[in-house]
């Protein structure tokens, strides 16, 4: 999938988390995208099969479109706490670079900064 799908579904989980229904134009303005612009990828996404659209235009995540949005909202939040710790960067920078990073690390490389992350974040609890 490409980052920008990536990106829809993220944002289309972290707004179910804050209201009941969303719609493009809450993607558009949460992203700074047209409306026009969001509306075709959620038609792409349709396709694909990660949402469905119902009467009214809200928006709703297929469990496929709920599987990668939850990983890729996983990636972000390490991502971002892993920089504020070991870049020692101010929040707002930690989750812009986590939001470009998240989409083109390896698995591979993001499952060992989540083993550090976690020796890390569970020894300086203590």
């Amino acid at each position: 999938m490409h980052e920008s799908g990536e990106n829809y579904l993220e944002t289309i989980l972290i707004l179910k988390m804050r209201k009941e229904k969303v719609r493009c134009v809450d993607i558009a303005r949460k992203l700074g995208y047209s409306k026009a612009s969001v509306s075709y990828g959620i038609g792409i996404l349709k396709e694909e099969g990660c949402v469905t659209v119902k009467s009214g235009g809200s928006i709703e995540l297929t469990e496929k479109g709920y599987e990668i949005a939850e990983k890729i909202y996983e990636r972000h939040q390490t991502l971002t706490r892993f920089f504020e710790i070991y870049a020692q960067v101010p929040r707002s920078i930690a989750e812009k670079d986590a939001c470009k990073v998240e989409h083109i690390l390896s698995e591979d490389t993001y499952q060992g900064i989540k083993k550090a992350s976690r020796q890390i974040f569970s020894s300086s609890d203590c």
